[in-house]
């Protein structure tokens, strides 16, 4: 039994450290966006025809990019290892294999953008495939944690619309915000709209570009986001009023969702400091993933409920009168 729990403890160590190096690496992603360093280093996959140039200006930023990129790559790969040595669930290794996968396109896509002269399209995509890594890493994290094996104790969601179904929902627009984002960057439309809250002094803008109208569509987008996230959050604090682990998770996505928006806004009045236009990506993955942790443990707690249910014979009171 003592060998199986240690089993296990590798097992959550190696997901959280994924986690946590690859929320290092979307910073750096960001950083080389921000500091305009995606051809600081012309060749891939080597920098200059070096495994190591000197770590000076913009090579700084690309470079150590890539460091850390093929760090986490490692990292996947020792993950996988890991996974099928320890883990009995056949679906968590198919995860495990799906992130090699994730990373090694990922890292294809890395050097296409500098092969090619970061076309926009490979550049977006990059930055897309980088998020639906950071879920899956997440998904990996949350169901090997020891908080998985906490047993929810609730009646079963038959609401019209249940509350897995509206935190995919707030995943599937997360991921449309950061692909709004994604697309903003990389067609340079970050002040296109120079003033805030308001658009070019009205509430909705007299004129029309697409700068514009990513810029603006993003910004919508995280009002609705808010909206959004409120709506699921009281929802999950009025049913699961008791269950400690998805209240933690839902103070942690409010928290994260209204940092992003103030920071957000300070991005616009500052004129897009490089420091908090990284913060608020690596925030914008926060968001993201404490959408995806909830969201897994809402299908569990369905699951479990359901399962409590179908246990009880028919015709026995679950509760006294």
């Amino acid at each position: 039994m003592m060998e199986k729990t240690n089993q296990k403890k590798w097992v959550a160590r190696i997901t959280a450290l994924t986690v946590f190096f690859t929320v290092i690496l979307l910073a750096a992603g960001a950083l080389v966006t921000g500091t305009g360093s995606g051809l600081a280093v012309p060749d891939w996959p080597l920098a200059f025809g070096q495994f190591f140039p000197p770590m000076v200006g913009g090579v700084l930023y690309e470079h150590g990019h890539r460091l850390i990129a093929g760090f986490v790559a490692l990292l996947t790969v020792i993950q996988l290892f890991v996974i099928l040595r320890f883990e009995e669930r056949r679906w968590v290794k198919n995860l495990a294999f799906l992130a090699v996968a994730l990373v090694l396109t990922q890292a294809t896509l890395g050097g296409l953008t500098v092969l090619f002269l970061l076309p926009k399209a490979v550049s977006i995509a990059h930055a897309c495939l980088a998020q639906t890594y950071f879920c899956n890493a997440v998904v990996l994290m949350t169901v090997t944690s020891s908080s998985w094996d906490t047993a929810y104790t609730c009646e079963s969601d038959d609401s019209r619309f249940p509350l897995r179904w509206l935190g995919t929902l707030v995943i599937c627009g997360f991921f449309i915000q950061l692909l709004f984002g994604a697309t903003m960057r990389h067609f340079g439309a970050g002040l296109a709209i120079p003033d805030f809250p308001l658009s070019f002094g009205r509430w909705i803008p007299s004129t029309w570009t697409f700068p514009i109208a990513i810029h603006f569509a993003h910004r919508m987008g995280a009002f609705v986001m808010v909206g959004l996230v409120a709506a699921l959050v009281a929802r999950v604090y009025r049913r699961y009023w008791n269950q400690f682990t998805l209240l933690l998770f839902s103070g942690a996505l409010m928290g994260f969702v209204w940092m992003q928006v103030m920071l957000g806004a300070m991005v616009i009045w500052l004129r897009r400091p490089v420091s908090l236009t990284t913060i608020h990506l690596v925030l914008g993955a926060m968001c993201l993933a404490s959408a995806v942790a909830l969201t897994v443990q809402l299908f569990k707690a369905q699951k479990e409920s359901t399962a409590k249910s179908k246990a009880v014979p028919f015709g026995v009171e679950t509760s006294s009168a």
